[in-house]
């Protein structure tokens, strides 16, 4: 008596593969999760079976596998995964403060310029001094806001406790950024996004100076992270968002130019979980709220003058625009390449889900390219904007703003480039090296780049007397540190960018002319002068008087290295000048 077996088990010793599910269909024609694979153990053939008898079982009930997940991180919110993600989020935190703090260099001119500005404005506000600065005038940023906080800061822990400050508000704008681009995506692309943006140049730079910048990327930030936070929530809400979005520009006014961003953003957040005419109404209720608080403060205020001189019609320079670009691409242009590289692959394709709480399956593509396109193109602002002025003045930090809108997208861009489970680690690794690379040498280069005043100050310490009349370049930074020790205040120092001098007949002199007659008649006491492998007109020409009347005499030359090349400062008094 023979007996025939399958194939299969044949060649398998007895165990067999069966493949003939739902009567004989092809599985490759089935649904993935509908495709089993079904083990069978068949039993020796019976001694009383005939010999043309071929054994076959009948199929045994399997296990259904269902799809593996095209992403390591399902869209629900399980604890377990928020965990992990905020412990990783408080590593990239932490390598963000320790990457700031690295950065060294005596105090810039403006740091020192709205410190000083600030105790100004407390000693107006609260004390009833003169406010003799006139900083409503010329200060991109209202004088009552960033500067009273800083020097509040500055008279307890000194200048170490406001660039501390600024080091928090640009902590805060990463953890803005990690939940905004979570809800608006997933936890993956909110810790790249959030990894991209720590270690840029500009946000390393924004960390450790004492400037209102930090201050308003913050206040963005916050206010971004809350409008996507709002969005499901009642309308009323967006009325206290904006006063957030008020505030920062009036930190900062050249903030404004990202508002019609925020708005957008919210009116796309919004039609996530209403219709679109609800959606718009909030956009629209947002907008009016903000510009409400925007012209209220205005009027109350009187700063129409500096903010037409500092941003709306400020005065154009002589940058080319292919410099404006260059200097970009190299603080900028990682991020906002794989930022691009996002917003293409998020546009044609959804797979990954990102967006948990969609009413539907998958947000639509025209969703998606409208979020990428508004939050990608948000980063090219403020360089469009430099290009219009033609001048390079602050780009290294107005580009910040920029990027922390594009950071979103650029972490959808470094999920899409890793895979689904971590399929291609290579391009994150690549990614976040270079990004490193770049942030480190970048942040330290500009802020290397002003002279260190370590050794001027001491210096001037021993020559300044209070009551003198100093005119100098730099003149913030020493000033600062001599007016802490009340060796001489601001009021005793004259700078080259402007001078009213009136000669011993009455005439009034500005301009080169100005400063020659004031040194021809020894109205000042001392002199500082920054010497950079060459001197501006007015500088050369008080240098050139100084030694030609023999008035005064050149007491000490200080050699400095810079990150840009070297030079030296000259200390000149008068001869009769004396000494404490």
């Amino acid at each position: 008596m023979s007996h025939t077996q399958p194939p299969e088990a044949r060649n398998n010793g007895g165990y067999g593969y069966d493949h003939g599910w739902y009567g004989g269909q092809d599985p490759s024609a089935l649904p993935v999760h509908e495709q089993t694979m079904q083990l069978r153990v068949l039993p020796p053939p019976p001694p009383e079976a005939d010999p043309g008898f071929s054994f076959v079982e009948e199929p045994l009930p399997g296990w259904t596998l269902p799809p593996p997940a095209l992403m390591g991180w399902s869209a629900d919110t399980g604890r377990r995964r928020r965990t992990v993600s905020l412990a990783m989020l408080a590593v990239v935190l932490i390598v963000q403060a320790a990457l700031s703090l690295r950065l060294s260099n005596s105090a810039f001119e403006d740091e020192a310029l709205y410190v000083w500005a600030g105790h100004v404005e407390i000693g107006s506000l609260f004390f009833g001094a003169p406010n003799y600065g006139g900083f409503d005038t010329y200060f991109s940023g209202a004088p009552v806001l960033y500067p009273v906080l800083a020097a509040a800061v500055d008279s307890v822990f000194g200048l170490a406790g406001v660039r501390a400050l600024s080091l928090l508000f640009m902590l805060t704008a990463t953890s803005c950024l990690y939940g905004l681009t979570r809800r608006l995506f997933n936890e993956r692309a909110g810790l790249s996004a959030a990894v991209l943006f720590a270690v840029s140049m500009p946000t390393l730079f924004l960390g450790h100076f004492a400037t209102y910048d930090a201050m308003a990327v913050c206040l963005l930030a916050v206010t971004a992270w809350l409008l996507t936070v709002i969005a499901p929530r009642h309308w009323s809400l967006a009325v206290p968002v904006a006063l957030v979005a008020a505030l920062a520009v009036g930190v900062k006014y050249a903030s404004a130019l990202f508002l019609p961003t925020l708005v957008l953003l919210y009116v796309l957040a919004a039609y996530r979980h209403h219709h679109v005419r609800r959606a718009l109404l909030r956009g629209a209720l947002f907008s009016a709220a903000t510009l409400g608080v925007l012209f209220g403060g205005l009027a109350a205020s009187g700063y129409l003058t500096a903010i037409r001189s500092t941003t709306t019609a400020r005065a154009h320079g002589d940058t080319p625009a292919w410099q404006i670009i260059e200097d970009s691409g190299r603080w900028a242009g990682l991020l906002v390449a794989v930022a691009v590289v996002g917003t293409v692959t998020y546009a044609r394709t959804a797979r990954l889900s990102e967006i948990p709480g969609w009413r539907r399956a998958v947000p639509g593509r025209r969703w998606r390219t409208c979020l990428g396109v508004l939050l990608t193109g948000t980063a090219l602002l403020a360089p469009a904007y430099q290009i219009h002025l033609q001048t390079e003045t602050s780009l290294q930090k107005h580009i910040g703003f920029g990027l922390f809108f594009a950071a979103p997208m650029a972490g959808v861009g470094v999920t899409r480039l890793m895979g689904a489970h971590f399929k291609f680690p290579q391009w994150p690794i690549a990614i976040g090296a270079v990004a490193l690379t770049l942030g480190l040498s970048q942040s330290a280069a500009y802020f290397g780049s002003w002279p260190d005043t370590r050794y001027l100050v001491p210096q001037l310490a021993y020559t300044v007397r209070p009551g003198q009349h100093w005119l100098g370049d730099p003149k913030e930074g020493p000033v600062y540190y001599l007016s802490r020790e009340r060796r001489t205040s601001y009021q005793d120092w004259l700078s080259f960018f402007f001078i009213d001098y009136e000669t011993h007949d009455g005439r009034h002199l500005s301009g080169i002319p100005g400063y020659r007659a004031a040194v021809r008649d020894g109205y000042f006491d001392g002199v500082v002068l920054d010497y950079s492998g060459g001197l501006p007109p007015a500088e050369e020409a008080v240098r050139q008087e100084m030694r030609t009347t023999g008035r005064y005499r050149l007491t000490s030359s200080l050699p400095y290295r810079t990150s840009t090349g070297g030079g030296h400062f000259e200390i000149w008094v008068r001869q009769d000048a004396g000494r404490p």
